[in-house]
């Protein structure tokens, strides 16, 4: 992770020379992360469209062959090589996901190690002449340097002022002061519409899944076979719903983390959060647009 985030400390500490404001290079930097990752993004939707598109047929699968696993388990890997899906592609992407917030973590909490390229014997220096005075370094050692050596040492010198916010202060060390909760906050109401709009099309595909069920049990009594097939769908759904209320705990994680993270971490998710918000708003609306099509060509 030190890697990757030394990595990114050379791009945002080349923002920060342009912008001499830690905020606004923080804000810049997530814009360009989000770009590189738009083909990566784009190509998560599309996982996630076909995923619902291929539940029908795994459900069918899974109710034809519920009683030999074996066959089960090869029409499986069947059904995903014919539709050119990789099973473990959602598990990649989340992977990826948690090396970048590792690393932006890393980056914002050793900002002269990773951003300015501090010498380590100078960063070292500091720490115990600080030690020295208080008897202790709490917090993070790096953001405590550049709150007391900064003026007397341009080498270990960040503008951290955004709009009269310090984003050096750590929430949790700060319990009296609102200003730290205002980024979080706004974080996690952002994380919450992103889930919203994730979820939109899961439950409209469901709503008209509801709507025909209900149609063919108002025209025809279900079979034996029909309804175990319905009861193991429902059950599966559960399963989903539960998998859905489960995404819910991440804001809370992420919060939780923010609270003892400094603030240039929160301001990174919060941008992150409300480009990514504007991405699958369009992506939505391409992909709508695309299956409006087909469905005339088709009709």
């Amino acid at each position: 992770m030190g890697a990757i985030a030394n990595l990114f400390g050379y791009l945002l500490n080349f923002l920060y020379n342009i912008f001499s404001n830690y905020g606004i290079a923080i804000i810049v930097f997530s814009i360009i992360l989000r770009i590189i990752l738009l083909p990566i993004t784009i190509s998560q939707q599309k996982t996630l469209k076909k995923s619902a598109k291929m539940q029908e047929k795994m459900k069918e699968i899974q109710f034809k062959y519920k009683n030999d696993p074996e066959r089960l388990n090869r029409e499986t890997i069947d059904l995903y090589k014919r539709e050119k899906m990789n099973p473990f592609s959602g598990c990649l992407s989340s992977i990826l996901q948690l090396i970048i917030i590792i690393s932006v973590f890393f980056l914002v909490s050793r900002p002269l190690t990773y951003m300015k390229k501090v010498d380590s014997a100078v960063i070292d220096g500091y720490i115990e002449e600080i030690k020295q005075e208080d008897g202790s370094v709490e917090g993070y050692p790096e953001i405590q340097v550049i709150n007391r050596r900064a003026s007397v040492d341009d080498r270990v010198n960040i503008n951290m002022d955004f709009f009269g916010l310090d984003l050096s202060m750590v929430p949790q060390q700060n319990l009296t002061d609102y200003r730290v909760y205002i980024i979080p906050l706004l974080y996690v109401i952002t994380s919450f519409v992103s889930i919203k709009i994730t979820n939109a099309s899961q439950n409209k595909t469901k709503k008209n899944k509801t709507k025909l069920l209900e149609e063919k049990n108002e025209t025809k009594e279900l079979s034996k076979e029909e309804k175990e097939k319905d009861s193991q769908e429902e059950a599966m759904e559960s399963m989903q719903s539960m998998n859905n209320a489960m995404t819910y705990m991440v804001p809370i994680m992420s919060i939780s983390i923010a609270f003892i993270a400094p603030l240039g971490l929160a301001l990174y998710w919060l941008v992150s959060n409300i480009l990514l918000i504007i991405e699958r708003l369009i992506i939505n609306k391409i992909f709508k647009e695309k299956d409006d099509k087909e469905e005339k060509i088709n009709a």
